[in-house]
């Protein structure tokens, strides 16, 4: 009976760590094509008149922010993360470098077991 007990915990545990995982992978993605869209491909555009980078990284991220969301999204609900913890991680999400800072705490937090 035990053992019937536990396996919807370690069922959850598992979901949760897989989120985790995913939405580490998105926040990094998402993080690195958005400071090469604003150090790299903004400064193209605006100072030498090459468009192209600027679109397709601005497109890219676009894309890829929406997946992050949804990552985020299903990560706290998993985790049952608060209201402000999940706003706060996804709006440092559209901040070159801060998005960094956000995924670090909150991996940090969810090893350690504490809600977001």
């Amino acid at each position: 009976m035990a053992a019937e007990r536990t396996a919807p915990a370690r069922d959850s545990e598992q979901a949760i760590a897989a989120a985790l995982q995913r939405y580490r992978v998105m926040a990094t993605v998402v993080g690195v094509l958005l400071i090469l869209l604003i150090c790299v491909a903004v400064p193209l555009d605006h100072l030498a008149g090459i468009p192209e980078p600027s679109t397709v990284l601005g497109t890219a991220h676009g894309w890829l922010y929406a997946l992050f969301f949804l990552s985020a999204v299903d990560l706290a609900l998993r985790a049952k993360w608060t209201l402000k913890g999940t706003i706060v991680s996804l709006v440092l999400g559209t901040i070159p470098f801060l998005s960094f800072v956000a995924e670090r705490n909150v991996t940090r937090k969810m090893r350690a077991g504490e809600r977001v």
